[in-house]
């Protein structure tokens, strides 16, 4: 995922592609409102997330490597956008059902699933420093290496358990079959405060990847991608300390911790200074983890197992697809509103994301009411 989504900025603007690269980043947000839910519907349902997984990976492998090809060959801009929705599709609904299979064979989410989920973290940043070393940077090279990558993928889901899936009698309706019953999850006031942070919460963050990039560029750093993975040394730090976290805290103030340090990275980033910079990349993770992960362990300890697909799905389509859609047209309008004579004015540009960041967290801590997790299970009832 990283080698394709952390040097994408770069690589567009390299191949005179500017103009479309808000709404290439917007295809992840398009897909995400579509196959999350219809694949994390098949996963509880008809096929084991496994082998959804492994035709998803196959899927995204092909899709990466031919709009990468498009990229590189200088086909028409259009064209390549429209392959790059094509891989956002394919590749949308993987790190939901990834994260369904993972939970399933934990026995404690909340002390297993932090440690866990910083192999991920590990790597996406062993994902930046390969584009990095091998000069890819601006290059066509970074996808079709990532495209390699997700065949392995493929054939690493071989050798995982097979989980079977619930055999339903009942005949299953459109909206069941779509998937759309998990926004029955939005009736529980709480699940639905989450679900809404979530998606307010991935809008400022959106502006990260498209415009942190050019940002160190004009700060005079080479190798954007791989100082780009800095925030991922704190997402491991406080994803190896999240379990110590949610044994000690409330759950409301690990969410309030990470949308606080979502405002300070911004406002930090603002100062538009190399060591501001740098410090409000690196506190990319320290503010994702307690939010984007939390939230998904959150669903694990409160819906039923027999949502929980769905359930993921539907944390999913929040921030991936509802988060980042507004997320990267917004953040796209307003960064073209801050440059003027092609000069880009990253103070106001960052202090923006850090106010909207500020505007979330003040939401949450007013609407979160937070209950112990005995009687608030959800079984979509």
């Amino acid at each position: 995922m990283a080698m394709w989504l952390v040097p994408l900025s770069t690589v567009l603007d390299a191949h005179g592609l500017h103009e479309i690269k808000p709404f290439a980043f917007a295809a992840t947000a398009l897909a995400a409102f579509v196959s999350p839910l219809i694949f994390g519907a098949m996963a509880d349902r008809h096929a084991s997330p496994v082998k959804v997984l492994r035709g998803l990976a196959v899927a995204t492998a092909a899709a990466m490597a031919l709009a990468s090809s498009a990229i590189h060959l200088h086909w028409n801009a259009w064209l390549v956008l429209a392959l790059i929705q094509l891989h956002a599709l394919c590749t949308a609904p993987t790190f939901s059902i990834s994260s369904t299979i993972i939970f399933a064979r934990l026995a404690d989410a909340k002390k297993e699933f932090g440690p866990i989920r910083a192999m991920a973290t590990l790597g996406w940043v062993l994902g930046c420093l390969f584009v990095s070393v091998l000069n890819a940077d601006s290059s066509a090279l970074a996808g079709f290496g990532g495209a390699v990558t997700w065949l392995t993928v493929a054939g690493f889901t071989f050798f995982l358990p097979v989980l079977e899936t619930p055999k339903s009698v009942q005949q299953l309706s459109l909206k069941q079959r779509l998937g759309l019953d998990a926004l029955t999850l939005l009736k529980h006031a709480d699940h639905r405060v989450v679900f809404i942070t979530v998606a307010l919460f991935s809008m400022p963050l959106a502006g990260f990847y498209p415009y942190a990039p050019p940002h160190l560029r004009e700060l005079g750093f080479q190798h954007t991608t791989a100082w780009m993975s800095l925030g991922q040394v704190t997402e491991m730090i406080f994803m190896m300390g999240l379990g110590v976290l949610l044994a000690r805290w409330r759950l409301k103030w690990i969410f309030a911790l990470g949308l606080s340090l979502g405002v300070l990275r911004f406002a930090l980033s603002a100062l538009n200074t190399r060591t501001g910079l740098l410090i409000g990349v690196a506190l990319h993770g320290a503010s994702f983890v307690p939010v984007l992960i939390t939230a998904q362990i959150y669903l694990e300890q409160r819906v039923d197992t027999a949502w929980r697909a769905r359930a993921q799905a539907l944390m999913s389509l929040m921030s991936n697809g509802v988060g980042n859609l507004f997320g990267y047209l917004g953040t796209g309008w307003w960064f073209s509103d801050c440059v003027e004579s092609g000069v880009t004015n990253w103070p106001v540009f960052w202090r923006g994301l850090a106010a909207a960041m500020a505007l979330v967290l003040v939401y949450f801590l007013t609407a979160y009411r937070g209950r112990s997790a005995e009687g608030t299970r959800f079984d979509g009832n």
